[in-house]
């Protein structure tokens, strides 16, 4: 199984759009985006696109067409970005149901389902308490 790194492309574009834009660039091309990230210039506007359908990002069309922030970068947090690009729940249980005459099998979804919501709500949780502003800072430091 490979890691998500939906959350970790998106976070990346919208710290290089805020820099951006405090350098005076209001709007980015997702190739000036995919550069930075070092991706492919697609997979950056998929990306971009769930932020925009979120209202994290301002998609301008025709000349000078771009992506900028939709909201200040101090009020986007990672958990708003999170729930932006990344559908699928944190964790997840079986695909098929285990077997019922096993002691194991009959037991172990409502365990792991609860320990399961409680990692959910405190990685929720750290990410909610930092903002694009925030990671910024921190890479500029």
């Amino acid at each position: 199984m490979t890691a998500n790194s939906k959350l970790t492309i998106a976070a990346h574009a919208l710290a290089w759009l805020e820099l951006a834009r405090r350098r005076g660039r209001e709007v980015l091309t997702s190739e000036e985006v995919a550069a930075s990230v070092n991706t492919n210039a697609v997979i950056v506007r998929r990306s971009l696109g769930d932020l925009q359908r979120a209202g994290l990002v301002r998609a301008r069309r025709g000349n000078g067409a771009g992506f900028s922030l939709g909201r200040s970068a101090a009020e986007i947090s990672l958990l708003d970005i999170w729930l932006a690009v990344s559908a699928e729940p944190l964790l997840a249980l079986h695909r098929s149901e285990p077997n019922l005459e096993c002691p194991v099998g009959r037991g172990i979804r409502p365990v792991l389902t609860d320990l399961y919501d409680e990692a959910t709500n405190a990685f929720r949780a750290a990410l909610a308490r930092s903002t694009v502003d925030d990671v910024l800072e921190r890479i500029l430091r």
